[in-house]
């Protein structure tokens, strides 16, 4: 099959997702990002929107794009103006990017009772707009909106504003499933009417310019991307999406999952298999710019794509991991997890154990013991498959493998409320590290947090690198609610810094003993990683300089 062009809108339809703000800087960075992956297109935002996209595009003239092409969007011209008189259109112009995107109304209900215009003017917007831009040196991009609302409601003058976009010059017809309504089955359907309407025939490109065509689809049904794929087989060779489907109301199509369907399933070979393997980072990296929190449940780059729980899953795994996965994570940079729970079998344990390189044996604990000793835990509330760093703790004091980097020797939390101020939280903490010990005290917006603070404090005159470790998430749930204040609780803790994410858990009838657990966990996780860091760079006697101070 031939190359399907990706063109990302993540800057800008993704930027319109509820919560999600990203500022002129970071989008920079973003277009980088993208454009490291091998994407056609990087739709920067509507520069005569607003300021922020304005200032985008000014930052951008600095910078150089290995593979992709920046793209300015806007809209037609007002009705009843010319073109070189619309604002919009100049500041498309003004952008100075070598391919623009304008949309344009499809369907008469936009055109007559939304606007307020007639069908006639709407035709001459479409066409005079595109013509402007052509005539200044633009690739155009037209943008369709509603255009499937549009054919199934008055399908002629549907046909009639393509028709016109054509006549102005579009270099591509982008046909918008705006409202994300319609189903795979009408997007092929309509896709190939449309293309036999407008070339022709059996809608085979002949000509020696062909029209291109290309599919934007939203997530409102949660189809965008099974519709996007339809479109494709009906001849669209552009699809427009997101990093991590960010868009407005359901989002967009979800490149990361649109990028691997169209390389490894479809064979359009979009973008390189080396590229390809960046998929995973790069949805990661957009998620923490927008301040999101990752989907461990996105296929192919979440977190739990490939991760198997059952035995007889992992089992399976061991020895054909095609038996339980269509296709080998590694591709988009992603990798095989291995959980154990209540639901595990001793293959489970021995994957992981190999996996975090602990031997097992230790103790006498073999895979066995160490299954039913989880399955016990996770009968109090432990629940080891989200919390991959207690885990591995636990597995290490299992077989005499851990070595504490710290330990607590006592700590006090106080919470004071005056009459009309805030709760004001203070933690004092004790800690011994080898021979040594340290007390510090620190506040904190509440009780965990001043724990945290407090902890942080005491370990910094051990430990000095722990600034790049932050707390990300923190969850309490209520195990059994039947003995009211009195029951268990279990805390989560997901951490994170510069190179990994890790997850911690403590629990007990009371929470503030339950979130010590989970937070003493995170940082005695984030200490012996380091360790181990250290430990396989430090050169060998062999390694040093043969010379002396």
């Amino acid at each position: 099959m031939e190359p399907v062009l990706l063109y990302d809108t993540t800057l800008r339809d993704g930027t319109q997702g509820e919560n999600i703000t990203v500022r002129a800087e970071e989008k920079i960075k973003l277009a980088l990002r993208l454009d490291d992956l091998g994407l056609h297109y990087i739709e920067g935002g509507w520069p005569g929107s607003n300021p922020k996209d304005m200032q985008f595009f000014d930052l951008a003239r600095r910078v150089s794009f290995e593979t992709s092409r920046l793209v300015a969007f806007g809209s037609t011209r007002r009705p009843g103006i010319a073109p070189g008189e619309d604002a919009n259109l100049k500041a498309l112009l003004d952008s100075e990017t070598p391919s623009v995107a304008i949309f344009g109304k499809t369907w008469d209900l936009h055109v007559e009772q939304v606007m307020g215009n007639n069908q006639q003017e709407n035709l001459a917007m479409i066409r005079d707009s595109i013509q402007y831009l052509k005539d200044n040196g633009r690739e155009v991009i037209y943008d369709a909106e509603h255009f499937f609302d549009g054919y199934k409601t008055n399908a002629d003058y549907a046909i009639e504003t393509l028709r016109a976009a054509l006549e102005g010059g579009a270099d591509f017809l982008v046909l918008c499933d705006t409202n994300g309504g319609s189903l795979p089955a009408e997007i092929e359907s309509i896709t190939g009417e449309v293309r036999t309407s407008i070339e022709g025939g059996d809608a085979k490109k002949t000509t020696a310019n062909p029209i291109r065509w290309g599919i934007h689809t939203h997530n409102d049904c949660g189809l965008a991307v099974a519709n996007s794929l339809a479109a494709v087989n009906a001849g669209a060779c552009m699809v427009h999406g997101t990093i991590n489907g960010y868009g407005e109301r359901c989002g967009n199509a979800d490149l990361t999952s649109l990028i691997p369907l169209l390389v490894l399933k479809m064979n359009c070979p979009s973008v390189s298999s080396q590229n390809l393997a960046k998929l995973k980072t790069l949805s990661r990296y957009v998620s923490e710019t927008a301040n999101q929190v990752p989907f461990n449940n996105r296929p192919f780059v979440g977190k739990s794509a490939f991760a198997h729980k059952g035995g007889i899953h992992v089992s399976a795994i061991m020895k054909v991991p095609r038996a339980y996965e269509h296709m080998d994570p590694a591709l988009v940079g992603n990798q095989r997890r291995v959980l154990v729970s209540d639901l595990s079998g001793k293959s489970n344990v021995e994957f992981k154990a190999r996996e975090l390189g602990i031997e097992l044996g230790g103790n006498g604990y073999n895979s066995r013991k160490i299954v039913s000793e989880i399955k016990q835990l996770e009968q109090q509330g432990y629940q080891f498959d989200i919390a991959d760093g207690s885990f591995r703790i636990l597995m290490e004091k299992f077989t005499d493998q851990f070595d504490p980097l710290f330990a607590l020797e006592s700590f006090r939390v106080t919470i004071e409320k005056d009459k009309d101020q805030p709760c004001t939280s203070h933690a004092t903490v004790k800690i011994s590290v080898g021979n040594q010990q340290e007390i510090t005290a620190a506040e904190g917006y509440g009780p965990v947090s001043a724990l945290d603070n407090a902890l942080r404090k005491a370990l910094d005159k051990f430990f000095p690198d722990l600034d790049t470790m932050q707390l990300v998430d923190f969850k309490v749930r209520v195990i059994d609610g039947v003995r009211g204040t009195a029951a268990k609780v279990r805390v989560f803790i997901e951490s994170r810094d510069q190179d990994q994410l890790w997850s911690t858990i403590g629990v007990s009838e009371d929470i503030i003993e339950a979130s010590w657990q989970a937070l003493a966990d995170s940082f005695q996780y984030k200490l012996a990683h380091e360790k181990r860091v250290r430990t396989r760079h430090t050169p060998s006697q062999a390694e040093l300089p043969l010379f002396g101070n």
